[in-house]
């Protein structure tokens, strides 16, 4: 029970017809004009600049943790970095239901400016979920699913969700590398993939079910299916988040990384 405009980072557009189709991805945003919302363009740009610095940051500090040379991220990203941004609106949620679902987030890490309206909850290691009280002038940090595949589940991604009982407010930018980026564990030193073994939490956490999996009965957050390349991770994402959209702009078309599952027995 929400409702947003999606943006994300803007590159020239391929052919309608290439190969791997997750590269018709790229292209332009469908912004607002001045006579509809001043400054929409420029605000929301230096935002998604700024959140992305702020990212990259996070990143650096996330290699020295792991082992890894501080800018090892820098050059993984690729030339042409896929980044989204959110800007969202849920109404007061109805009984029973959830501004959004129980999920995890795609991509690498995502900086969440919350607002000041409680509704954000999160599933602390016990799997009990607790709520992200608003802290003035503070940012929400959720790790993503491709930083949880590329540590090899040391770093899991964040269970969380919306309940809210007033009308809420929040602007997200999720943090992603080139479409073509592979996304193979890092070699990180034994000490890392022991501490994963260790942890039944960090061994036992699953990705979000793809479309097919969900129709045969995977729980939607316990896949154990890694895509190749990030921009199959994307395209699985809005198959599975925006599947009328998909069918109108991608008609005949399926995750790359996966054939049609059948339903449940």
């Amino acid at each position: 029970m929400r409702e947003q405009i999606d943006l994300w980072s803007e590159h020239a557009p391929r052919g309608c017809d290439i190969e791997p189709a997750y590269l018709r991805l790229l292209g332009r945003n469908q912004w607002l004009g001045d006579d509809v919302l001043p400054g929409f363009k420029d605000n929301l740009t230096t935002w998604f600049e700024e959140a992305g610095g702020l990212a990259s940051d996070l990143m650096r500090i996330f290699a020295l943790g792991l082992g890894l040379p501080e800018g090892h991220f820098d050059t993984w990203f690729g030339n042409e970095p896929m980044s989204l941004m959110k800007v969202i609106h849920y109404p007061v949620t109805p009984a029973e239901q959830f501004g959004v679902n129980a999920h995890h987030d795609a991509g690498f890490l995502t900086v969440l400016a919350a607002g000041e309206t409680p509704g954000l909850e999160v599933a602390n290691a016990a799997g009990e979920w607790i709520p992200v009280e608003p802290i003035k002038d503070a940012f929400v940090i959720n790790l993503g699913e491709m930083m949880q595949g590329i540590t090899g589940n040391y770093f899991v991604a964040t269970p969380h969700r919306v309940v809210t009982r007033q009308e809420r407010y929040s602007v997200a930018y999720f943090h992603g590398p080139s479409l073509q980026t592979p996304l193979t564990p890092l070699d990180l030193a034994p000490s890392y993939r022991e501490a994963v073994a260790a942890s039944p939490r960090h061994a036992g956490a699953g990705f979000m079910a793809s479309a097919s999996e969900t129709k045969a009965g995977t729980g939607d957050m316990q896949s154990r299916h890694r895509p190749d390349v990030y921009g199959q991770q994307l395209w699985n994402y809005f198959n599975r988040s925006y599947p009328a959209n998909m069918r109108l702009h991608y008609p005949n078309q399926h995750g790359p990384e996966e054939p049609e599952l059948p339903g449940p027995s």
